[in-house]
C-alpha cells in the first residue's frame, strides 16, 4: 500500500515520458497484487451468504434466477443487464440480487437498499458487496454478451447512451467528458474512451474492483454513484433506472470483452 501511494506521488511530478514509464511500473504492481487480491476473501464470504438460509422465509439464494436459469450463476454476470419477464424490466446484476433476496428470502427493499456500500476504510464490507463479489467472480473468463433482442433492452441502451453524452451540473460535465475522448487521465487513473471497443472492454470487464486506496471492493453501482459525485450531479440512486441504463450502454459497448473481475484498481 505504501509503495503504491509513493508511486502515485512520484508520478504526478514527472515529465510525460517518465510518467509513462512510471505508469508501467504501477501496472506491474497491480498485477503483483492481483495474485493475492483481497476481494477473493469477500467472494468466499459472498458464497457463504448465497448458500445460507436467511431472511423471514429462511431460505438460501440458490434458486435465484440471474437470467440463465434458476440456480445458475456461472457466466450470468457477463450477460447483465438484461430483460426479466417476471418483473417486466431490465435489471443489472445488483438489482437482480436484491430482487432475489426480496422474492426468495422475504427481505424488504428498504432494509436491503438502506446502506448497500461500506463507507469508510477498515469498515466491514456489506452483505450486498459480498454477494456481488461472489456472483461476478463466477464470470471470470466469460465473454461479455449482453442481450439486445427485447425492445426494453434496446430502450435501456438508448437511454443509457443519451445519459452518457448529457452535459449538466456546475461544470457542464458528461460521462463522455472523461470517457468519450482519447488521452484523458485523472490522477493515476487512465480514463478509457468508451467509443473504442478495446477501451470499453478493458473498463467494463474489470468492475467490480478492489480499490487499494480504499481497502474495499467496489461494485459497478458504486462506481457510477462516485462518478456522479465527482461531476457534482445529483446523487445517483442505488438501483435506479438511470444506473441500470448506463450499465447497459457500457456493457453493450464492451461486447466480446472477457470478464476479469473483481480486479485491482488504485
Amino acid at each position: 500500500m505504501k509503495r503504491f501511494i509513493a508511486a502515485a506521488l512520484a508520478l504526478c511530478a514527472l515529465p510525460l515520458a517518465a510518467q509513462q514509464d512510471a505508469q508501467k511500473e504501477i501496472e506491474r504492481y497491480r498485477q503483483l497484487l492481483a495474485d493475492g487480491n483481497p476481494a477473493e476473501l469477500l467472494e468466499m464470504r459472498g458464497e457463504g451468504l448465497w448458500k445460507q438460509k436467511r431472511g423471514p422465509k429462511n431460505v438460501s439464494l440458490e434458486q435465484c434466477d440471474l437470467g440463465i436459469g434458476a440456480g445458475k450463476i456461472e457466466g450470468a454476470y457477463a450477460q447483465l443487464p438484461r430483460y426479466f419477464a417476471d418483473v417486466d424490466r431490465v435489471m443489472d446484476a445488483e438489482s437482480r440480487i436484491v430482487h432475489c433476496q426480496m422474492s426468495l428470502q422475504g427481505f424488504t427493499r428498504e432494509e436491503l437498499t438502506r446502506r448497500p456500500y461500506s463507507l469508510t476504510q477498515g469498515e466491514r464490507q456489506t452483505d450486498h458487496e459480498a454477494l456481488t463479489a461472489y456472483v461476478v467472480g463466477l464470470s471470470r473468463g466469460v465473454k461479455v454478451a449482453l442481450p439486445q433482442g427485447h425492445p426494453k433492452e434496446k430502450e435501456s441502451y438508448l437511454r443509457g447512451e443519451k445519459m452518457f453524452f448529457y452535459k449538466g451540473g456546475p461544470y457542464d460535465f458528461a460521462c463522455s467528458t472523461c470517457h468519450g475522448v482519447d488521452g484523458q487521465r485523472i490522477r493515476l487513473q487512465d480514463l478509457p474512451n468508451f467509443q473504442k471497443p478495446d477501451n470499453a472492454q478493458r473498463a467494463f470487464t474489470t468492475w467490480p474492483a478492489y480499490r487499494v486506496s480504499q481497502g474495499a471492493m467496489r461494485t459497478m453501482q458504486w462506481r457510477l454513484y462516485d462518478c456522479f459525485r465527482q461531476q457534482r450531479f445529483p446523487e445517483l440512486a442505488f438501483l435506479s433506472q438511470a444506473s441500470v441504463d448506463l450499465i447497459t450502454y457500457m456493457g453493450v459497448k464492451a461486447q466480446g470483452g472477457t470478464m476479469d473481475s473483481p480486479a485491482i484498481k488504485r
